[in-house]
């Protein structure tokens, strides 16, 4: 029976160390395989222009309430220096909030989550989301003028002095 010898054992952990510092601690989450959907859903509240909180079905009697950025868009954030981005931010906002819940509506709204997948923060996935009527709602909002385009990189900046 052939033995590990002293040398090999560290060199054995030192690769594995480092195969787990170049994948990140995060690594099974990035992993994950993409849940192709759709998954239906009931919107709980409209964080921003790119997030909804929901509560999904994902088996029979299993809710999971989390919250979904819209995939392939950035929208303008609430909570920026500046005034432009902060207005544009409540537009987009509001836009999303009214597609999802048409005037006098009560119930909350449906959606379905397609091409879900982990985000890059923790406790928020990434999905292209379907109203009940069929509207993609990241599509609506860069049609309007109100999201950009995002593939996950730097974000571009709304505005270009912060006190715009």
């Amino acid at each position: 029976m052939t033995s590990w010898h002293p040398t090999q054992r560290s060199w054995a952990a030192g690769l594995l160390a480092l195969v787990w510092l170049l994948a990140g601690p995060e690594f099974p989450l990035r992993a994950a395989e993409p849940l192709a959907g759709p998954v239906p859903a009931v919107v709980t509240a409209v964080v921003d222009g790119d997030t909804l909180e929901v509560r999904a079905r994902i088996w029979l009697g299993q809710e999971l309430t989390t919250r979904v950025r819209l995939a392939g868009i950035d929208a303008p954030e609430a909570k920026s220096d500046c005034p432009r981005e902060r207005a544009l931010a409540a537009r987009a906002r509001a836009f999303l909030s009214a597609r999802l819940r048409p005037a006098g509506a009560r119930a909350p709204a449906a959606v379905r989550l397609h091409d879900i997948r982990n985000g890059k923060y923790a406790g928020r996935v990434l999905a292209r989301v379907e109203s009940a009527a069929g509207l993609d709602l990241g599509r609506a909002l860069l049609a309007a003028g109100l999201a950009r385009a995002y593939d996950g990189g730097r974000r571009a900046p709304w505005c270009v002095h912060s006190g715009q």
